[in-house]
């Protein structure tokens, strides 16, 4: 089983002053999750490369692309802003395998997300690409939702295809959930309004890793 990571998502912090979010929480986990929405594959929008490109920190950030078919040079600019994994829905891309390569031959490493109610017979072409698989356990698009446990088979089935392959989970998470996905077999959590919705983010994190049996 590869090395648990939590990953706190920067869309449930403060904006106005991200780098000092940012500062609190990076020394406690593994990823910073970066949501990127484009009002198209999900109805909200966020924030671009640009905003991500003014984003310091030590560890990597974990860049999930909710977009429809991003382009090249859309890819390329969430790279050069400092994204070590990019994320993209095989929802959203026509040409899955492409984009993987894409990004990869670009230096980062390449993610493959599926919504809640895709199979993952969708992704079995693009699983000896893919770096990490991060499986949906909520609808995509907005923060604060409750966990769905109907991924969980999914989860399961795809740690006894892939013994070593980062498994992500993003959706619900807190220490209540978290457990039942790191029993599945997932072992990256991204925790949104879990830590940042918290006055106390560090204490959350701890939480969050004593809530994992292991």
């Amino acid at each position: 089983m590869p090395k648990i990571k939590i990953a706190p998502s920067i869309l449930s912090a403060d904006w106005n002053k991200i780098n000092k979010e940012v500062k609190e929480v990076e020394p406690y986990c593994e990823l910073i999750h970066v949501d990127i929405m484009d009002g198209i594959f999900v109805s909200n929008k966020t924030i671009d490369a640009e905003f991500v490109s003014k984003i310091k920190t030590k560890i990597p950030l974990d860049v999930h692309l909710m977009v429809q078919e991003p382009s090249e040079d859309y890819i390329s600019g969430f790279i050069k802003a400092g994204g070590s994994i990019i994320t993209v829905h095989q929802e959203a891309c026509g040409d899955l395998k492409g984009k993987l390569e894409l990004i990869k031959g670009q230096g980062a490493k390449a993610g493959v997300s599926i919504k809640p109610k895709t199979p993952l017979n969708a992704i079995k072409d693009a699983l000896n690409i893919a770096d990490m698989v991060l499986i949906m356990t909520v609808e995509p698009g907005m923060a604060g939702q409750k966990f769905m446990s109907g991924p969980i088979g999914k989860i399961k089935e795809l740690r006894r295809l892939k013994p070593n392959l980062d498994i992500e989970v993003d959706g619900g998470i807190n220490p209540e959930t978290i457990g039942i996905a790191a029993e599945a077999g997932a072992n990256v959590f991204v925790a949104g309004s879990s830590v940042f919705g918290k006055k106390d983010r560090v204490g959350a994190i701890k939480e969050l890793r004593e809530s994992i049996k292991q």
